[in-house]
């Protein structure tokens, strides 16, 4: 790669962060990552990710594009105690009620916990000669040249000592609670505008004893929340002899850290997997909850003016409800769109990134706020368009029951394998009307047959 720079900066130490940092490492001479908090000895979670004690699974898509950054990086967390997966074939996927059916496919996921997997990924990357990281690290601000034009650096406090470290450019990967719409405000450019949708997402989760034989052998099942409760819940392969399960719902409706309202919480599902590990498996674990407000989106694409020397990244663009598991993975595609933008250079570099993450992120907010929007509570925009597309979805999901080919389908989109236009291809809507009337037809034989009568 042709180095565009001598030095970078990333602030936060997440997985947007070090997939970010080990795209610079090609394009500066040197990357310096900031992280607030202090990186464990050994893969377990850390304060600076909260929802690190929760259920994670990798998208198909996020671990490929991954896995090209690193290669072998699947094979380490295998060897580690994480398990690939078929995404179609080794897992059990309810949605609108209804189990999808099952068949091998070539979408290939990664499960293991979430610590796991940020701390292959950071070995990897600190293993870099030009990559190094200071943890327990604040940052207090931006440096600006002259005419805060362009961003020079950052000025940070370690164990109470403040200094100023250059850089050529500085990305901002620090999550949700990312200071630069406020760091930008001082310097004298506009704030983004936000889109906000309150959800008040809760789960609860809990490590058990896994058997091979449990869930008939599939590596988890994956229930989206639906009517008419809309919890949801996952029961994932974390290591060859324990699940974690995370249970929840909307606006308060969160499982208890109480073992019967737990168990209760699991069985209210619409398929009976989730409860049966809860009641039966061995408790590994005390109960953890986490808590996810709203999803949010910061519209740095329509800014019109934006420093030079400084990118905003990952959850501190745009975060979603975490129950459709696309963060690691939109920040592996962000990335990805990084990675294609330094090499044209850095001319006109921010604007040419948040249109490409734009695009990027479209379709996975689209998918998360239209699902979250099929909630009767949920406050925002109902086009015809969300309802028309939320009608269909439903539909397939009907078809799907029966058609492993559909269903496939549908989860090379949620992986963000393919676009959603694929669902509306000739042959994919023609599939659903088939398995539409299919199951009318059966269902009114069903009820015409009189008593006793054999099927």
């Amino acid at each position: 790669m042709k180095r565009i720079g001598e030095r970078a900066v990333v602030i936060g130490a997440s997985m947007a962060g070090l997939l970010a940092a080990r795209v610079l490492a090609d394009f500066y001479g040197s990357v310096t990552v900031l992280e607030r908090d202090a990186f464990p000895v050994s893969d377990v979670p850390r304060k600076g990710v909260p929802q690190g004690r929760h259920a994670h699974g990798l998208l198909a898509r996020g671990r490929s594009v991954i896995e090209q950054l690193f290669p072998g990086w699947t094979d380490e967390v295998v060897a580690s105690g994480g398990a690939r997966g078929d995404i179609a074939g080794d897992i059990s996927w309810v949605g609108h009620g209804v189990t999808l059916k099952g068949a091998p496919s070539d979408l290939v996921g990664l499960l293991a916990s979430r610590p796991v997997l940020e701390g292959h990924v950071r070995r990897r990357l600190l293993a870099l000669p030009n990559v190094r990281a200071i943890e327990n690290c604040t940052v207090e601000g931006l440096i600006a040249g002259s005419g805060n034009a362009a961003i020079e650096g950052v000025r940070i406090k370690t164990g109470g000592v403040e200094e100023v470290i250059k850089a050529d450019l500085v990305v901002d990967a620090s999550g949700r609670g990312s200071l630069s719409p406020a760091w930008l405000e001082s310097l004298g450019f506009a704030r983004p505008e936000e889109e906000r949708m309150e959800i008040g997402v809760g789960y609860t989760t809990r490590v058990y004893r896994r058997r091979p034989t449990d869930l008939d052998g599939k590596l988890a099942v994956v229930v989206a929340g639906s009517g008419p409760n809309w919890r949801s819940g996952v029961v994932l392969y974390q290591t060859e002899d324990r699940w974690i399960v995370s249970i929840g719902g909307f606006f308060g409706d969160h499982a208890a850290d109480d073992e019967l309202l737990f168990a209760a919480h699991a069985g209210s599902l619409p398929t009976s997997e989730v409860y049966d590990i809860v009641a039966h498996a061995e408790p590994l674990s005390d109960f953890v909850s986490y808590r996810y407000p709203a999803n949010l989106r910061r519209r740095y694409e329509r800014l019109a003016d934006f420093p030079k020397g400084y990118l905003v990244f990952g959850d501190a663009i745009c975060s979603f409800n975490p129950v459709y598991g696309q963060g690691m993975t939109v920040a592996a595609q962000e990335a990805a769109l990084l990675q294609q933008c330094l090499a044209q250079g850095d001319t006109d570099l921010a604007r040419r990134f948040f249109a490409a993450a734009k695009a990027a992120i479209d379709v996975p907010w689209d998918i998360a706020v239209g699902n979250d929007l099929r909630h009767p509570k949920v406050e925002g925009p109902r086009s015809a368009k969300v309802r028309f597309i939320n009608w269909y979805i439903g539909k397939l999901h009907l078809a799907a029951r029966d058609d492993a080919a559909l269903a496939t389908a549908f989860l090379r989109v949620a992986n963000l394998d393919a676009p959603p236009a694929l669902l509306l291809s000739p042959a994919n809507v023609l599939r659903v009307i088939r398995g539409n009337l299919g199951r009318g037809r059966r269902q009114a034989g069903s009820k015409a047959a009189p008593a006793g009568a054999k099927a």
